[in-house]
């Protein structure tokens, strides 16, 4: 006869108490994304504070859509394949950002771009562009 292991008694507790953790952080971070990506459509800014790279992916958030301010153009970068650690905040991004098509024009990397919400899908048809929010600011 032996006594009943640790596991056994505090594993069940243990393990849903570290699920309803992961849940509530996927939450907070959703709302952060969330928060972010409206005071940068209702305002145009500014674009700090920022959530952080991993903050955006783990609420699902796997795209930074930009808008190149030569060109007029909205392009979608995916935040999985960005070479920056995971704390980095999303508004640091900003100043990487390159326009493929004003580059070409102009022989040499052009740099001017906006940052302007955080999305769950790449820019199509059935999905346009996000648009500014009229009469905030």
């Amino acid at each position: 006869m032996g006594t009943k292991s640790r596991e056994h008694l505090y594993g069940h507790s243990i393990r849903y108490s570290a699920e309803k953790a992961k849940l509530a952080r996927q939450e907070a971070d959703k709302l952060a994304c969330e928060a972010w990506t409206l005071r940068m459509l209702g305002y145009k800014g500014p674009a700090q504070p920022s959530p952080t790279l991993g903050d955006a992916l783990n609420a699902g958030y796997r795209y930074l859509e930009v808008r190149c301010l030569g060109c007029d153009t909205h392009q979608t970068v995916a935040l999985d394949i960005v070479r920056r650690p995971k704390a980095t905040p999303i508004h640091e991004l900003e100043r990487y950002m390159r326009c493929r098509q004003c580059s070409e024009v102009r022989r040499y990397p052009y740099k001017r771009s906006h940052l302007v919400a955080l999305r769950t899908t790449k820019i199509t048809a059935n999905d346009p562009p996000s648009t500014w929010r009229p009469g905030e600011r």
